[in-house]
C-alpha cells in the first residue's frame, strides 16, 4: 500500500510510502479522504500526523497516468478535492511533517492541514504552469501571502522551508534526522488535550477563516480542467516525461 496508518499515544499517523517520490495517481487521491476520516474520527486519536518515508514528502500527482489517461482529469480533480478537504474537515488537528520536496498535491495537504512542521531540506513548488495544469494556490494561500504565492506559481520555483518559515507558513523548522521526532513532540502537546475541545476548536478555527479554500480550489480547479483540453496541457505533460525538462514554447 502506498500509504499505511499507524496510531499511537493518542496520535493518528498517516505515512506516505510509495516509492519514488510519493507521486499517486488518481484511483490513490481518492483512497486519501477515507483514511483521513477514518483515522480522524478514532475515539483514541486526539490528533493526526501526515509524514512520509522516501526521498521526499509528496510528489503530487502521477504525470505519467496524465500523460497516457488525459480523460482522467476529472477523476483526479476529484480525488485532489476530496482529500484536501477531509484533511481541513478532519474532526482533531492535523500536523503535517515534511521533507524534501512538496510538490503539487503535498501543497495541496500542507495548506489543507493545521500546522506544518519542516525539515531544513524542504521547500515548497507549484510547477503546474510546466506541467501543463493549474491549481494548489487556494492552499497555498492559507501557507503564504499573496504576491509570493503569485511569484511562485507564474515561475514554478521553489519556496525553501526557512523562508516559508519566515513569512509564517511553517510552525518550525528542523534538521532532517530530528524530523519525525520534533514533530510527533509537538502533537503529544495536542494529544494531551481534550478530544472534545479540539474539535470544537478545530470547528471553530474553520468557520472564523475569512476566505473559503474549499470553494476556492473548486473554482482553481475549472480552470485546469480548461487547460487539460488545450494542446499545450499535452505538450507540457509530454516534455517532463521524456525529458525531465519545462517545454518550450
Amino acid at each position: 500500500m502506498p500509504i499505511r496508518t499507524e496510531i499511537r499515544d493518542r496520535i493518528g499517523e498517516i505515512i506516505f510510502d510509495h516509492p519514488p517520490v510519493n507521486a499517486f495517481d488518481s484511483a490513490t487521491w481518492n483512497e486519501i479522504p477515507g483514511i483521513v476520516q477514518n483515522v480522524g474520527s478514532d475515539p483514541s486519536v486526539h490528533v493526526v500526523l501526515i509524514r512520509a518515508e522516501g526521498r521526499g514528502f509528496c510528489g503530487g500527482v502521477d504525470i505519467k497516468e496524465m500523460q497516457a489517461h488525459p480523460e482522467r482529469i476529472a477523476l483526479l480533480n476529484r480525488g485532489n478535492y476530496l482529500t484536501f478537504k477531509a484533511i481541513r474537515d478532519c474532526e482533531v488537528p492535523v500536523v503535517t511533517a515534511v521533507h524534501n520536496f512538496v510538490i503539487g498535491g503535498g501543497i495541496g495537504v500542507c495548506g489543507a492541514s493545521d500546522t506544518i512542521f519542516a525539515a531544513d531540506n524542504a521547500y515548497f513548488s507549484l510547477p503546474e504552469i510546466d506541467r501543463g495544469a493549474m491549481g494548489g494556490a487556494s492552499h497555498l494561500s492559507r501557507m503564504l501571502p499573496l504576491h509570493k504565492v503569485r511569484a511562485a506559481f507564474f515561475t514554478g520555483g521553489r519556496i525553501p522551508a526557512a523562508e516559508a518559515h519566515r513569512l509564517g507558513g511553517v510552525e518550525a523548522v528542523v534538521p532532517a534526522d530530528r524530523l519525525v521526532e520534533e514533530a510527533r513532540a509537538f502533537c503529544a502537546v495536542i494529544a494531551a488535550k481534550s478530544r472534545k475541545a479540539l474539535t470544537i476548536a478545530k470547528q471553530a478555527l474553520n468557520g472564523i477563516e475569512p476566505r473559503d479554500v474549499d470553494r476556492d480550489y473548486r473554482f482553481e480547479q475549472g480552470f485546469t480542467f480548461e487547460m487539460y483540453m488545450h494542446e499545450d496541457s499535452q505538450t507540457s505533460r509530454d516534455a517532463f516525461v521524456q525529458t525531465g525538462e519545462a517545454a518550450k514554447f
